[in-house]
């Protein structure tokens, strides 16, 4: 398919585009066509202007040495010059030699081109052929021949003409048009067309933009309207990238042209068809031609001698292209002094002048049209002036086309004129963004230029501060490397200009200094790369934790997320659970399975809220807050950010740290988290925060409410004894020294120190007493092997010895007038070294096991000696099941008698062990319903009419609260109305209501934990908390027997199943039964009591 642009046909230079040679030439260019004397132009034949020789041989000559590759070369000559050149130009071309008469070999050689170019017109009925015309032997300077060329005569009619289809423009005539050619049989056609001196085509407009042919193989692939085109040079060109060749040819159009029918390729017999390759072009050979004075440049060689045939165009049968039969098309006649045409012609020359005005290459153009035209004034010529405007503007393809098949002058002008104005409408918008543009750059050029006179200035006077202005690159280079948003890079050029127009001295210069390192210091733009490989993480969660199920599970869905997505919006999860059970530390192991940079801060006792949202500037040593030193110290945006012990925030009067967290922790608002001191909004979606907390009931609602909680539990014996063989046994022997040491920690040993020594929930306790034994090991060690194995002089390394030698030295050197020297005085610093000492190595003959039976050396006597606080539990006493903030553990709730049952008794409830008003209330609770259920199932038994009980919990010391303890002080009063003791491997827990009903509870998990951890076999929850068991681990049920109950009676059933009912009808009969004399003192007495009260009314 054909590409290019159209140009004016004069100006050979706007396709090669030159800017060199017409800045050189464009005065003289100038000068010697405005004094040309135009010629009319014989028919068929285009000329140029008599004088326009310097033109058009600067052109050509330009043509030349632009394009190496083509073929041809270009020489014009004059035969009215009557002055000739004894040189070069001052220009640069050639000078043409002067032919004051023609020779007689030129002439000969002219009538025999006529009589040749006749034979082919007679021969082809329709083509006339171009003369070939001999080489001159004129010489000019430097030994190069220079050459008239002949000018050839375009014939008329031409019925029919390979047809080439060009894209996205049309042709118009009069007007060059270069275009590329990659199909090899098309090549080939247009070559062999050039040899035989019959380079004529039809150029058609292709319908579709997007089309990509050098053929047509349907008529409706093209306009029917074209123009007949001559072929003026050729050369051929490669592509270096897949080296793909093809012909380049510089189109001339001549006149309209019709497709009246189309014959398609159908085949090839060409050899370069087939093979893709070009034959190489023969060198032309121009004879010279005088005629008149007018040049001209031939494109033509000479004629090739072909059989008579029916069409001149019938060589092209052989080659794959596309022929079409073509009428051509006249303008119809108009009145050149209409005064609609005259209108119309006035307003595209005053567009053509407002366009010249705003684009300089318009201006060349239009001086070159106006002076190329025969007439010499441009409006006597409306139609060349319609096709001109056409030519020269970027319209759409359509507009082209139409203004193309337009023949009535006067239609054909006012479509061009629609053409021309859309194009002013570009002019202008492009001249309007230029100016907008420049008037930008100017004063930036204004600024920059003042400011160095200003530099200059301070200079001279010697007040010039090099290291301010070094500053500022310094902050200029840092903000180049990061990627600042719009309003953050508004606040730092603002700043950076205040800094730069401040004087050192001034007190505002290190707050702006300050400001300006923190802004360029956050990490703007900047992420690291996450990794989202499931596999990696649970090897790295697995490596560092033990158990932790639910946590695992968390983290390996927010990395299914990622990958999925290819990226994951910050998270906000808060791990709550009692002390020691891995918190802290699995948020190290999530930013490492994830590969993010991991900061951590405690808010624990935290009461300003400037430690979270910064301090304003204003204040002497103000600080951003945590978070944006956070990223500063990560150098990220999407770290791993661990807020811990969020439960124990404080509140004073410098503000509320949590309602400060509202906006941190909230995914809604955190994109753009303001710091007072930053004072621009900072993105912290990407940050994943990490909180954790022991409990929840002091953590805001609000606050915890933008949270994801994900509940530790405390760890059971088993996996207590796999988290110390795997990890803490381990680390605790690395750091004792004994790595490489014989040192045997039994599982006998770790077991008894769960049991004996290390009841709590986490296992944080557990490392100590392992460490513990480690550290007695390595004393044991060193003290049995004596210094004689380990002499102190093998610890020292070179550097350690140097230095104590040193030290030594300035010991022995003070005088006894320095006995107060203190070590902050130079004399008195003893030497210091990196490395003074290197660990021992011990014999490999020492052995130590430690055993269950030798674990009391090391760790002390057991702590806890029996698994439950009673072995065999009175009455009253019921193993309950309590949540605290070292996780769950075992409750008892003891209920005693105070004095002994009388028939004057009066029935009270006592309670101790440190209870707060929740739990004060279940007791109430429980003892109302303790009475009304004896009175229900023994009616006979009047132990709460006359009973005074005590209830208490034990450890005092430990304030008690909650709604859970009710089933089990319902059972304690019931054990003791009806001495019968409750087996105590049954715990319970679970809120009970007047009439009975059971509530669900919290903390299941830790509470069963801590029932097994008791020794309790049987533990009774209620039926609201199935979910809650079903979905606890194996290991945790493993040995206990879950009872859900949605009511009390459900509880009597497990708990007083084999209870005597005769036997607790009349259990308190006998020490509440009266005698007779007893019986009549207290009739006496109330009867005494009575009276009173009568008397007193």
């Amino acid at each position: 398919m054909a590409y290019g642009c159209s140009l004016p046909w004069r100006l050979s230079q706007s396709v090669i585009r030159s800017q060199s040679l017409r800045t050189i030439h464009t005065e003289r260019c100038l000068h010697t066509l405005r004094t040309a004397t135009p010629l009319r132009p014989r028919s068929g034949i285009n000329t140029v202007p008599r004088n326009s020789t310097l033109q058009l041989f600067q052109c050509n000559q330009t043509i030349r040495n632009s394009t190496p590759s083509l073929s041809r070369t270009f020489t014009v000559s004059t035969a009215r010059s009557k002055e000739s050149s004894s040189g070069d130009d001052a220009d640069g071309s050639h000078p043409v030699k002067e032919k004051p008469e023609k020779s007689e070999k030129v002439e000969k050689d002219e009538k025999k081109a006529k009589a040749e170019g006749a034979a082919g017109a007679a021969g082809a009925k329709a083509h006339s052929g171009a003369a070939s015309g001999a080489s001159g032997d004129g010489q000019g300077r430097g030994g190069r021949k220079t050459a008239a060329l002949s000018k050839p005569s375009v014939p008329e009619i031409y019925p029919q003409v390979m047809a080439l289809p060009i894209a996205k423009r049309p042709l118009f005539p009069g007007f060059y048009k270069a275009v590329m050619i990659r199909d090899p049989a098309v090549a080939a056609a247009i070559q062999e067309m050039m040899r035989r001196g019959q380079p004529y085509i039809g150029a058609f407009l292709l319908k579709d933009e997007n089309a990509d042919s050098d053929t047509i193989q349907s008529i409706d692939d093209v306009h029917e309207v074209g123009v007949f085109a001559q072929i003026t040079s050729t050369s051929t060109f490669s592509t270096p990238n897949d080296g793909e060749a093809g012909l380049t040819a510089v189109l001339y159009p001549h006149r309209r042209i019709k497709i009246s029918k189309l014959f398609p390729p159908k085949g090839t017999e060409d050899a370069a068809t087939q093979t893709g390759e070009f034959p190489p072009t023969p060198p032309a050979t121009p004879e010279p031609i005088e005629d008149k004075g007018d040049v001209v440049a031939s494109f033509e060689e000479g004629p090739v001698e072909e059989p008579e045939s029916t069409l001149a165009t019938s060589f092209l049968k052989k080659h794959n292209v596309s022929l079409v039969n073509v009428e051509n098309l006249e303008e119809e006649p108009y009145d050149r002094k209409s005064p609609v045409i005259r209108a119309v012609t006035n307003e595209i020359v005053n567009v053509f002048k407002e366009v010249a005005g705003l684009n300089p290459l318009f201006r060349d153009q239009i001086s070159t049209f106006s002076m190329s035209q025969s007439a010499g004034n441009v409006i006597d010529e409306p139609a060349k002036l319609a096709d001109f405007a056409a030519a020269v503007s970027a319209g759409e393809m359509k507009e082209l086309q139409e203004v193309l098949q337009t023949l009535n002058v006067e239609e054909r002008l006012n479509k061009s004129l629609v053409v021309l104005k859309k194009e002013l409408m570009n002019a202008q918008l492009q001249s309007k963004i230029s100016k907008d543009v420049e008037a930008k750059i100017q004063k930036r050029q204004r600024e920059y230029w003042l400011m160095e006179q200003m530099k200059g200035i301070r200079r001279e006077l010697g007040i010039e501060s090099d290291g301010k202005d070094k500053l500022v690159e310094k902050f200029k280079e840092k903000a180049e490397k990061l990627a600042m948003p719009e309003a953050v890079k508004k606040v730092f050029d603002e700043e950076l200009n205040k800094l730069a127009h401040l004087e050192p001295a001034a007190s505002e210069f290190n707050v702006t200094r300050n400001y300006l390192d923190w802004l360029t210091q956050i990490p703007w733009g900047q992420r690291s790369t996450e990794n989202y490989n499931i596999k990696n993480a649970m090897t790295v969660l697995d490596e560092d934790h033990y158990g932790l199920k639910d946590v695992k599970d968390r983290i390996l869905e927010f990395i299914a997320v990622g990958k999925l997505r290819g990226s994951v919006e910050g998270k906000i999860l808060c791990f709550v659970g009692p002390p020691g059970v891995g918190k802290t530390s699995i948020g190290k192991s999530i930013a490492r399975a994830l590969n993010r940079q991991f900061y951590r801060f405690s808010v624990g006792g935290l009461t300003d809220v400037a430690e979270i949202k910064g301090h304003r500037r204003t204040y002497v040593g103000a600080l951003p807050g945590r978070i944006i030193q956070a990223l500063k110290k990560c150098q990220t945006e999407n770290p791993l950010i661990l807020i811990d012990e969020i439960d124990k925030i404080g509140r004073g009067h410098q503000g509320d740290p949590a309602s400060a967290l509202l906006e941190l922790l909230d995914p809604e608002q955190n994109s753009s988290f303001l710091d007072h001191y930053m004072d621009v909004p900072v993105d912290l979606s990407k940050v994943l925060f990490v909180c954790t907390a022991n409990m929840t009931d002091t953590i805001p609602r609000p606050l915890l409410d933008r949270m994801e909680m994900i509940e530790l539990s405390g760890y059971v014996a088993d996996e207590k004894m796999a988290i110390a063989e795997k990890y803490l046994a381990p680390q605790a022997k690395a750091l004792s020294g004994l790595e490489k040491v014989n040192v045997n920690l039994e599982k006998s040993a770790i077991d008894e120190l769960i049991k004996s020594y290390c009841r709590e929930s986490g296992v944080r306790n557990l490392k100590k007493q392992i460490e513990k034994v480690f550290r007695k090991s390595a004393l044991k060690i060193v003290q049995d092997l004596g210094e004689e194995a380990l002499p102190e002089k093998d610890a020292l390394t070179e550097e350690g010895k140097a230095a104590l030698k040193e030290s030594e030295k300035q010991t022995a050197e003070a005088t006894p007038a320095e006995p107060t020297a203190t070590p902050t005085t130079p004399a008195a610093n003893p030497p210091t070294t990196e490395t003074p000492r290197k660990g021992l190595d011990v014999p490999k003959s020492v052995h130590v096991d430690i055993t269950k039976d030798n674990l009391k050396d090391y760790v002390g006597p057991p702590i806890y000696t029996s698994d439950r606080l009673y072995e065999v539990p009175p009455p009253g006493v019921i193993m309950g099941l309590a949540w605290t903030r070292m996780g769950g553990t075992a409750l008892y709730v003891e209920s005693v008698l105070e004095s002994a049952l009388t028939p004057d008794s009066r029935p009270s409830i006592q309670q101790t062990g440190n209870l707060k008003q929740v739990m004060k209330e279940s007791i109430q609770i429980a003892y109302s319903f303790s009475k009304a259920l004896i009175v229900k199932k023994f009616e006979n038994n009047h132990f709460f009419d006359k009973a005074k009980i005590h209830l208490h919990c034990p450890e005092g010391a430990v304030q008690k609260d909650g709604p859970s303890a009710g089933i089990t002080m319902a059972t304690s009063l019931l054990s003791l109305a009806l001495d019968h003791p409750i087996d105590p491997t049954i715990a319970m827990t679970g809120e009970l209501t007047v009439t009975g009903k059971v509530l669900r509870i919290g903390g299941l998990r830790e509470k069963a934990v801590a029932a097994k951890r008791s020794g309790a076999k049987t533990i009774i929850f209620p039926q609201d908390n199935l979910s809650d068991w079903i979905e606890l681990p194996e290991n945790i049920k493993d040995g206990l027997e879950g009872k859900p109950v949605g009511w009390y009676n459900e509880v009597w059933e497990i708990c007083f199943k084999d209870v005597d009912q005769q036997r607790a009808n009349s259990l308190w009969n006998d020490k509440l039964k009266e005698s007779k004399k007893d019986k009549k003192e207290r009739k006496k007495k109330e009867d005494e009591e009575k009276e009173e009260e009568e008397d007193d009314d």
